[in-house]
């Protein structure tokens, strides 16, 4: 049997007229929180497809309506800002406060900063996004960085941050340490030094090296190279051989004519 509605209030669905109570019972959502059906004359709350009460909308913990708030959830339970962040949100490893959902957090080896906590050890200031140095479980700007801890290149005077050579118990840059005499860097490479200053090889044997008197190029003596040495004049070991018949001498008997060396056959005509 079909009621009459006249006269009555009732509410319309897809066009059909439905008197309160059948709307109700075939429409109506169930609140999450008293279960019951949240009717006509009552404001319907949801939230990913789940609805409650205007009064039972509310944190689970303090019970403060959250009508009209910023909430939270944790394991479908509504919680107010507050609460959230007392029970969940991280701590900052500075202040030991809250650090509210929403605002901006710094992070490092798994601790936590409010941005305006994560500040230089030295000059106070707020590092941000900032390149920083940790030490001794403190951060540091690069700048405060370099001036606290940071050697100086005995060369430029500025401070090293990364890599360096030590040369005399001096630090330098690797772009710094130069040979005296070309210029070219010896950092990576063999060098040896003359009055304090470091050549690279080539640079040190054309500038101090005595030179073979056969061939007239400098003799080392780096590196355990062999040379044989005669009244002031000096030979490559594979150079030291007759000057007639070049038979190798070193370890024989040999004279000399002049600025010459022979083998004692061919000494024989002198």
């Amino acid at each position: 049997m079909t009621e009459s509605l006249f006269g009555k209030k009732y509410v319309l669905r897809e066009e059909n007229p439905y008197c309160v109570k059948c709307y109700e019972s075939l429409y109506s959502n169930t609140c999450e929180e008293c279960k019951k059906p949240i009717g006509c004359n009552s404001r319907d709350l949801s939230y990913k497809d789940r609805h409650w009460h205007e009064d039972c909308f509310h944190c689970f913990q303090c019970k403060r309506s959250l009508v009209d708030k910023p909430f939270s959830t944790k394991d479908e339970q509504l919680l107010c800002t507050e609460c959230y962040s007392n029970e969940y949100s991280s701590k900052c490893h500075e202040c030991k406060k809250t650090i509210m959902p929403g605002s901006r957090k710094m992070e490092h080896k798994g601790n936590s900063w409010h941005e305006t906590c994560f500040t230089c050890q030295r000059c106070q200031q707020p590092i941000g996004t900032k390149s920083f140095i940790p030490k001794d479980n403190h951060n540091y700007c690069v700048p405060c960085y370099e001036k606290q801890f940071a050697m100086q290149c005995v060369h430029c005077k500025k401070p090293i941050t990364t890599g360096g050579v030590t040369y005399h118990d001096q630090p330098w840059h690797k772009d710094c340490f130069l040979c005296t005499g070309c210029k070219q860097k010896l950092s990576g490479q063999r060098f040896t030094s003359r009055d304090d200053f470091a050549y690279c090889l080539n640079c040190f044997c054309n500038l101090y090296a005595k030179k073979c008197a056969s061939c007239t190029t400098p003799i080392s003596g780096l590196g355990g190279s062999k040379y044989i040495s005669f009244e002031e004049r000096q030979w490559h070991n594979d150079c030291f051989n007759c000057k007639k018949c070049s038979v190798y001498l070193v370890g024989r008997g040999f004279l000399t004519e002049r600025d010459d060396i022979l083998c004692p056959e061919c000494g024989k005509d002198m």
